[in-house]
C-alpha cells in the first residue's frame, strides 16, 4: 500500500489537509478521562508545541529530547513536534508509569535520565528527574508536563529551573514552519526496551511506506481508513508504529492508558474497526 504521508511534515500537512474535523485520536485515561482531537486540533498541539521547543528551548536538528512520561495523548504530542524540529525523541518502557502525575509529589520517574545526551527533558516527575541529574554531567532543561487534559498549569510547587509545559504552551502559534529540516539519515527516535536493548530509527525510516502490517497480531491496514483501537500496556515500540501508520493512510487511533481496560462499549461507541 502506498501510504499517503511519509515524513513527518508530510503527515501534520495530512492531518490539517485530509477531513481535519474527522477525529485522529481519542485518549481513554485514568478516572473516566476521554479526550477527542480532530487532525486539525492535532495539528494544532503539535504546532504549538513545536514553536515552544523552538522559541523557549532552543530545540533545533541535532537536539535531544527525553520523553519521561508515560503513553498518553500529550507524549505523542511532543513526540509530534519533536519530528516537526527535526530533533531526536528518546523513550523507555516504563517511563513516569504513574497515574495523578501533575504536582502529586507521588510520580516515579522510569527513565534514568542522568545516563541519557538529552538536552531537553520532558517528565510528569520533575523532583524525581532533578534528584537523578544532581552529579551528573551537563545541564540539560527540564520540562514539567501536567497530563490531565483540563489542568492548564502545574498544580504544586516545582523544583528550580523547571520549566511548566502547560502552563507556557498555549501562548504559542498554532501554525508552525521549520527553520531547518533533518536529514533523511538523522536519528527521529530512540526507544529503551524493558530489557535495556536499545532501537534506533532514522528519518527515513519513521514512516517508510509499503508496510501494512500492525503490531497487532494478525491485523493490516485495509484500503479504507481504519479506526484502530490500541493500549498503553503494549509498549511505545508498538503503539507509536500503529499510530503513525494509521495516521498515514487517513485513519484513526483511540488510544487507551495504562489501567484502562477494553470494553465493548468502548468498541462500539468509538467503532473501533481494527484491534
Amino acid at each position: 500500500m502506498d501510504l499517503s504521508a511519509n515524513t513527518p511534515t508530510q503527515l501534520l500537512h495530512a492531518l490539517r489537509s485530509n477531513n481535519p474535523t474527522s477525529p485522529r485520536l481519542t485518549w481513554y485515561g485514568p478516572d473516566s478521562e476521554r479526550v477527542e482531537f480532530s487532525g486539525r486540533v492535532l495539528d494544532n498541539w503539535v504546532a504549538k508545541t513545536a514553536n515552544y521547543l523552538v522559541d523557549e528551548l532552543d530545540a533545533e536538528p541535532g537536539t535531544v529530547i527525553a520523553l519521561d512520561l508515560p503513553l498518553h495523548w500529550r507524549s505523542l504530542v511532543w513526540m509530534l513536534a519533536t519530528w516537526a524540529v527535526g530533533a531526536t525523541a528518546v523513550t523507555a518502557d516504563g517511563a513516569a508509569a504513574s497515574a495523578g502525575a501533575g504536582g502529586s509529589g507521588k510520580e516515579v520517574s522510569g527513565m534514568q535520565v542522568s545516563g541519557t545526551d538529552a538536552n531537553i527533558i520532558a517528565t510528569a516527575s520533575p523532583e524525581v528527574v532533578h534528584s537523578q541529574l544532581s552529579g551528573a554531567k551537563g545541564d540539560p532543561l527540564v520540562v514539567a508536563v501536567a497530563l490531565p487534559a483540563l489542568q492548564m498549569r502545574w498544580m504544586g510547587e516545582l523544583p528550580p529551573r523547571t520549566l511548566d509545559y502547560s502552563g507556557d504552551v498555549r501562548s504559542h502559534a498554532d501554525v508552525f514552519f521549520a527553520d531547518a529540516e533533518a536529514e533523511a539519515t538523522d536519528i527521529a527516535w530512540r526507544h529503551v526496551a524493558k530489557d535495556s536493548s536499545t532501537q534506533e530509527t532514522s528519518y527515513a525510516q519513521l514512516l517508510a511506506g509499503g508496510e501494512e502490517l500492525l503490531s497487532i497480531p494478525g491485523t493490516v491496514l485495509a484500503a479504507q481508513p481504519q479506526r484502530v483501537l490500541l493500549q498503553a500496556k503494549e509498549g511505545w515500540a508498538a503503539v507509536v508504529h500503529d499510530a503513525l501508520k494509521n495516521w498515514a493512510a487517513g485513519g484513526s487511533v483511540v488510544l487507551l492508558g495504562d489501567g484502562v481496560g477494553v470494553s465493548e462499549t468502548v468498541r462500539a461507541s468509538e467503532n473501533i474497526t481494527l484491534g
